[in-house]
């Protein structure tokens, strides 16, 4: 009932942990042969799948689903995304939600709401108008051409003569006012070429129904503010508003709003400073068994201050940090076993060798070694396996390597 006080539940961090882990699909046993509705059925927990372009192991939207459905096959998510077919409509849409990042068609209206923050494209929206010619030529040439990439797009406009066909714009910009177009949905991706974002109409990517829908930014933002809370089960304002990045003021509106309406529970977390919120569907499973490796993308841990808070794990990504420097390694994945994160491995996909190259190894203080090296090896031979790689090779690097190479021995 709205204007009815709120009363403030005490929760252990112990139950945070089970409830976050359970709202984002831990707690689902892995189906033996995933199919388009264990897809489905992942989306509805995470609500989205972030993009990114490392390739180091294997691209950051593919691997929250194998941590969560074992070793599905990825061309389930291609179909998914970047194909559409009467038998088979197109599930997922690119934009920019909490990154660039896959989300179902159906919430891509909530984010041109001008509920998020402004988005770094931003910065190049001087272009548009200081070369307008430039934009009714990309569109124009999109309209013509497209699903078409970047660098397809520039060699379209420069013509025969291999020079730009006006003095107002230079082959950077083609590709800035793509990605502009992009980000206040003008353009999407209509499909992908090894990875390369081949640009459409948006108009020809999302069904008209969807595309008509608007929506004022306070409510897109109690829209998404519901989704994440879905998705993260119980979490603070700041972890509510990041997993989409949203405008700070339109998301506490949007809290205050559905804690009125019993939509969130207010919690106090022992351990967390910040007051809790727990989604009022959010279930509380009474424990929670089986391991997965983690991206440094997935959703259960991008956000690193609710990973510390919630599993007192300490985590950065070190690619942008000078080897010597580093101290876990280049591209790391966390270990999840039983609900606790147990250790990290830096890992790479070695496919001229076909191995799966573990370089360094590492647990956490107090873990049952033994045990965290034979499941993880057991892990990362499905991981291999799953990437179409022969072996996995451990590094002699880490203060777990020794354990891990002797479990991976004994396969």
């Amino acid at each position: 009932m709205r204007g009815t006080i709120a009363l403030v539940q005490r929760m252990s961090a112990d139950v945070a942990r089970r409830i976050a882990l359970g709202a984002q699909g831990f707690t689902d046993p892995r189906p033996s042969a995933a199919t388009r509705r264990h897809l489905q059925r992942v989306l509805s927990r995470v609500q989205l799948l972030q993009i990114d372009s490392v390739n180091v192991a294997v691209r950051a939207h593919y691997m929250p689903l194998f941590s969560r459905l074992g070793a599905y096959a990825p061309s389930l998510l291609d179909e998914a995304a970047w194909t559409h077919s009467a038998r088979k409509p197109r599930m997922l849409v690119e934009t920019w939600a909490h990154e660039a990042s896959l989300v179902p068609v159906a919430d891509w209206p909530l984010f041109h709401s001008g509920a998020k923050k402004r988005g770094w494209w931003q910065n190049y929206r001087t272009i548009l108008e200081r070369s307008p010619q430039l934009v009714d030529d990309v569109l124009a040439a999109v309209k013509e051409l497209g699903p078409i990439g970047a660098g397809a797009l520039e060699k379209a406009l420069m013509g025969d003569s291999g020079r730009a066909k006006g003095p107002w714009w230079d082959w950077s910009e083609v590709k800035r006012v793509c990605e502009v177009l992009f980000g206040v949905g003008v353009l999407t991706t209509g499909t992908r070429r090894s990875f390369e974002r081949l640009y459409d109409l948006t108009e020809r990517v999302i069904p008209a129904d969807v595309l008509e829908r608007r929506y004022t930014p306070e409510e897109g933002a109690r829209e998404l503010v519901q989704r994440s809370a879905v998705a993260l089960g119980v979490a603070t304002e700041p972890d509510l508003r990041d997993y989409y990045r949203l405008d700070p003021r339109h998301s506490r509106a949007a809290v205050a709003s559905l804690v009125e309406e019993g939509v969130l529970e207010p919690v106090a977390v022992d351990g967390w400073r910040a007051a809790g919120y727990r989604h009022r569907d959010a279930s509380t499973p009474r424990r929670v068994t089986g391991r997965a490796l983690l991206c440094p993308f997935d959703p259960l841990i991008w956000e690193r201050a609710r990973t510390e808070r919630i599993w007192g794990f300490r985590y950065r990504i070190e690619i942008y940090v000078p080897e010597p420097k580093r101290v876990h390694g280049y591209y790391v994945f966390p270990f999840l076993l039983d609900g606790d994160l147990v250790g990290r491995v830096d890992i790479k996909a070695d496919r001229a060798a076909g191995v799966l190259r573990v370089q360094s190894a590492w647990a956490e203080e107090g873990v049952d070694r033994p045990r965290v090296a034979a499941e993880l090896a057991a892990e990362l031979r499905l991981m291999a396996g799953w990437l179409d790689l022969e072996d996995v090779l451990v590094v002699q690097k880490g203060d777990l390597a020794a354990e891990l190479i002797a479990a991976v021995v004994r396969g």
